[in-house]
């Protein structure tokens, strides 16, 4: 099959009017408002129902509410929780927490920020940061463990207790 082209007029084959027509755009955007955001020093505002990455709290008595239920390792579809409950005894600094976990790592390079960890908590023991930039030099960094997760999310004092304080 042979296709017939149509022969191109003198001013279509200059390049001057392309050239012209480029020059146009490029000063129409110079005069435009800008959208580029000046990162860091200029951050987006976190809308409401952001789901960042999962942090620990602890209870108004400096407790972890954490019992190691494992129900958010179970759920999290790219397995980056992991776990390891308390051997027999449980922890001491536990309080009436008889599970308190021994470890608890969040690989923050494997998250994909779901949420689903934060829905499944029968303690309300994870809630999601509104932070959005978590950087680090190695994947080992990106590793959060026990206490980094816990110095995230501080103390959460809320009205209900699940169990008993003295």
């Amino acid at each position: 099959m042979i296709v017939k082209r149509t022969k191109l007029n003198l001013w279509e084959r200059l390049y001057l009017p392309a050239i012209i027509q480029g020059f146009r755009v490029t000063v129409r955007h110079f005069f435009k408002k800008k959208v580029t955001m000046q990162y860091p020093e200029q951050k987006w505002t976190v809308p409401e129902g952001y789901r960042g990455a999962p942090y620990l709290v602890k209870d108004p008595e400096g407790r972890t509410k954490c019992v190691s239920c494992q129900l958010c390792e179970f759920i999290c579809p790219p397995k980056a929780i992991r776990i390891t409950p308390p051997g027999p005894g449980g922890s001491p600094e536990a309080g009436n927490v008889e599970k308190a976990p021994k470890e608890f790592d969040i690989d923050m390079l494997r998250c994909i920020y779901c949420g689903f960890c934060q829905e499944v908590c029968p303690e309300e023991a994870i809630f999601l940061m509104k932070d959005y930039s978590l950087t680090g030099l190695t994947r080992k960094e990106m590793v959060y463990n026990k206490e980094k997760l816990l110095a995230l999310g501080g103390v959460h004092n809320d009205q209900i207790w699940k169990w008993k304080h003295k």
